[in-house]
């Protein structure tokens, strides 16, 4: 009902508002509950992964314990669902943290800081912000339009790829908590110091003449004024698009690592990859760059390469290079980069994981 003031104007009754924040009340319990309920659900799924993968291996398919065979599928009936599972409830939590930024939001977040501190906020919002290869060009004109230095750009550009929910789910479901997090902190380093350098050789003048004539308006963002409701859609929608994507290279990826899980002799990737063998970094960093594969295809092949003897700083160094150094995203940048800056851009980021997979296999 609205109410006439002495002015003309109409204000909504008190009697009107109550209702609707009783509403809209009543609709966030009800929301909390549904979170709470498919929380409790999601629990009880994990924790029956285990006894079902071991059920289904050993006593309907009545595989031997020890044999291959038995061995692969009990890694793939075990691994996959568990991974699914965890990437469906980090994908949602950083769906819904991404509800707060948009690539404008980020640009202007960005914009007139001092580089170093630029750096480090552009490596934090890498990792919260994991924009795809095929925004590149797009985020790159905007940040080189809004002020934003060079190597700034390049610390985003490089951590908003290499550091993504999807690897950090697949390293904490498979490796645990230290690895996940050696891996983002190691990762955060790469792109804030490969950003610097970039950022201290000047090479403004490898930058296509053509990008500096565009002109992006800034656009005012509706991220701020989302309600929880509209950030809970945006984390499922997030779930929808990014698990709907990616799963059918998890359980590729996951394929691949239960042959080699089971079939793959002992000490044979030792002999290829082992911490004794001074070129295994350089080497699998140089295999990686060209590659092109996800975080989701990696990862579990990653694993099983480590179980049968794989250094971690290796595989590691491995995995950085195909995610961190896309062959797809370098390719995108070449519109508006010179192959002077790409080719820098690819041999310092190479410099610093190769630096890295040796000081995880001497530590290690």
């Amino acid at each position: 009902m609205a109410v006439k003031t002495k002015e003309g104007a109409c204000r909504c009754s008190p009697i009107v508002t109550v209702h609707a924040g009783r509403e809209n009340g009543n609709r966030g319990w009800k929301l909390m509950l549904l979170l709470g309920a498919g929380l409790a659900i999601w629990i009880l799924l994990y924790l029956l992964v285990e006894p079902a993968a071991n059920l289904l291996t050993y006593s309907v398919f009545q595989l031997p314990a020890y044999s291959h065979l038995g061995s692969s599928v009990a890694f793939f009936l075990y691994e996959a669902p568990k991974v699914i599972l965890l990437l469906t409830v980090i994908v949602f939590g950083v769906g819904i943290l991404r509800s707060f930024f948009t690539p404008e939001r980020t640009r202007q977040l960005l914009a007139g800081k001092r580089e170093f501190a630029g750096n480090v906020l552009a490596g934090g919002l890498g990792i919260v912000t994991p924009f795809c290869s095929c925004s590149a060009v797009p985020l790159f004109i905007g940040f080189v339009e809004t002020g934003v230095p060079l190597g700034v750009t390049f610390t985003f550009l490089i951590a908003a790829p290499m550091i993504n929910e999807v690897a950090v789910v697949l390293l904490l479901g498979m490796f645990g908590w230290k690895i996940a997090l050696l891996y983002v902190t190691t990762g955060l380093f790469i792109a804030i110091t490969a950003g610097w350098v970039i950022g201290r050789l000047k090479l403004e003048r490898y930058i296509e003449a053509w990008v500096f004539d565009i002109k992006i308006a800034d656009s005012p963002t509706s991220a701020q004024h989302l309600s929880f409701e509209d950030r809970v859609h945006y984390g499922l929608n997030a779930v929808r698009e990014i698990v709907g994507k990616v799963w059918p290279y998890v359980l590729a990826g996951i394929a691949v690592g239960a042959a080699i899980h089971g079939y793959v002799p002992e000490g044979l990737m030792a002999s290829f990859m082992g911490k004794d063998v001074w070129w295994a970094v350089p080497a699998a960093v140089l295999l990686g760059v060209p590659m092109y594969s996800n975080a989701a295809g990696i990862i579990p092949i990653m694993q099983a390469l480590m179980e049968k003897g794989a250094a971690l700083g290796t595989t590691l160094a491995f995995m950085m290079a195909v995610i961190g150094l896309s062959l797809p995203e370098t390719i995108i940048l070449r519109k508006v980069l010179k192959w002077q800056l790409i080719a820098v851009f690819i041999g310092v980021v190479a410099v610093g994981i190769t630096i890295t997979g040796y000081l995880f296999n001497i530590l290690l």
